[in-house]
């Protein structure tokens, strides 16, 4: 017995030897608190150590539990921008440094989110001109996984011509707006991942639990039995030796191999659409930190499933906000960019699942508390999946910020579908245009309107503005419209605008069944 006493003493000392405070990236040199409201600081000790956490004139305790994790939650301090020190102390003492209080944003979506300053129109100006101290910014990798994470590489840095370049462009644009227009500190939290799925933002246990998402759910199943395990290799193996195969045939004979090569399974298996892998290894280990909403630009790749995106998108928020336990916090997010070809036909134009996608967009704005999108219709490009001009992108969310959450009297929402009514061989549209007017914009013509009668032959229309909010619509041929399109095409030919220059955001005026709905 005492032999065993001994052994376990030995034992626990060793532990504790090795004890060390530790803190997650998120708590680190250079971040900035969320001011005004209780923010979170959270670590790891030895179990039963007891943390003390000093700021300002606050002292919080906390006694790490049985994992190893503490908590404290400072009370609400206003915005400052006077550098600070938080000193951490339990099995040892840590000091954060420069730490200020102010605005805390986090940068969300795919690749049109993640794109860079460095890769955007007037980088080489806009790089230059960062300095700005006060605006902090840090980057979570892109980790894709099953398994819950508790922390990520990454550190808080000053904005400054050394940093920004690498930085979202969309996140930093639209932080330097808020800078500039509040006068406070900014804190930026960048973890976009290019090509990611809605889905893989997700807590997998609750979108198991949603009878809405059973196909997403099953088709994952199916996928992970098929990747996993030697079945899964063997399978790749096949593919790869099968696709090298043809495309030693095409060289032999000088066509042209466009084909890509199989994936491996760990494409898939740790990648940025399989459900919860994001959830787990970019987004769980901020959730918590102090923040006072999220901006978001992401959908591309969700385009073909539009139909699931009008449930999948606002669940998603609704998950974040659940789990960050900070009430219902500001969400706003870009509406999907006018992209690929112009269709001169207005049936096929008109078969657009970006169109749909957007749709399920604008949906959310109803299905959320604090939500609104930026409409970039006007800003896409027709090559490019990726448009440079990310300035005007956050511009726009920042409008809405600067509205809903810091009280400004500005222009914000762009306008949108409120009712038609038909008469003969008119649609006289409605539009809720927020205390504005309506304009054209390059042309004095209205582009971007579409008619159909009962027959569902979609031709292009014409229309006028007939006041304030109204246009009137019609088109040869079409003798009793039933139905009214605008901007309702990957990429439409459109210029309605409000007079404050937003651009009129894409409508349909019928119920008629979704490409992208699942078939029985």
């Amino acid at each position: 017995m005492r032999l065993l006493s001994l052994t376990t003493l030995l034992a626990a000392l060793a532990l504790n030897a090795r004890a060390e405070l530790k803190l997650p990236a998120i708590v680190g040199d250079n971040m900035v608190l969320q001011q005004k409201q209780t923010n979170p600081l959270w670590g790891w000790d030895a179990p039963g150590t007891e943390v003390t956490v000093k700021f300002g004139d606050q002292t919080k305790t906390a006694k790490a539990g049985a994992d190893g994790k503490w908590t404290v939650k400072l009370d609400p301090v206003p915005a400052s921008d006077k550098p600070a020190t938080l000193s951490i102390q339990g099995s040892s003492v840590k000091e954060i440094k420069n730490v200020l209080v102010g605005e805390v944003w986090i940068c969300s979506g795919q690749s049109n989110m993640q794109w860079s300053v460095s890769s955007s129109w007037d980088s080489d100006l806009e790089i230059a001109s960062a300095k700005f101290p006060n605006i902090r910014l840090i980057t979570v990798p892109n980790v894709g996984t099953q398994e819950p994470q508790k922390d990520f590489k990454g550190e808080w840095k000053e904005c400054s011509p050394a940093t920004v370049g690498g930085f979202s462009a969309v996140g930093f644009f639209y932080g330097r707006v808020l800078h500039k227009m509040l006068d406070v500190p900014v804190g930026l939290i960048n973890n976009a991942w290019g090509g990611s799925a809605c889905e893989a933002w997700v807590n997998r246990g609750e979108l198991e639990k949603d009878p809405r998402f059973k196909l997403l759910m099953d088709n994952t199943k199916k996928n992970e039995f098929a990747l996993q395990g030697a079945a899964g290799i063997e399978k790749y193996q096949r593919d790869l030796a099968a696709w090298k195969k043809r495309q030693e045939e095409a060289l032999k004979t000088n066509k042209v191999f466009a084909e890509r090569a199989p994936n491996p399974p760990d494409a898939w298996l740790k990648g940025n659409a399989r459900p919860a892998n994001i959830y787990n290894g970019a987004l769980l280990p901020t959730i918590g930190y102090g923040i006072k909403g999220a901006i978001w630009y992401q959908g591309e790749t969700n385009a073909s499933r539009a139909y699931e995106y009008a449930s999948l998108f606002p669940f998603m928020i609704q998950n974040w906000r659940n789990e960050w336990k900070q009430g219902d916090f500001p969400f706003y997010w870009v509406q999907l960019a006018d992209f690929m070809g112009e269709k001169t036909d207005a049936g096929q134009a008109v078969t657009s699942s970006w169109a749909e996608l957007r749709e399920s967009q604008t949906k959310t704005q109803n299905a959320i508390k604090n939500g609104g999108q930026a409409v970039i219709i006007d800003l896409g490009d027709a090559n490019d999946i990726h448009p440079k001009n990310k300035r005007d992108v956050a511009e726009r969310l920042a409008r809405w910020a600067l509205v809903k959450d810091y009280g400004m009297k500005l222009p914000y929402r762009s306008p949108e579908f409120k009712a038609v009514e038909f008469n003969g061989d008119k649609a006289t549209v409605t539009l809720d245009t927020f205390g504005s007017t309506l304009r054209t914009v390059d042309i004095s013509e209205v582009k971007g309107f579409a008619v159909c009668g009962e027959d569902k032959n979609w031709v292009w229309a014409e229309a006028k503005i007939a006041g304030k909010d109204t246009v009137v619509v019609s088109a040869k041929g079409v003798a009793k419209p039933i139905a009214v399109r605008y901007a309702w095409a990957d990429n439409p030919v459109c210029n309605l605008y409000s007079a404050d220059g937003l651009p009129v955001t894409p409508f349909r005026s019928d119920d008629f069944e979704m490409l992208t709905k699942p078939k029985p």
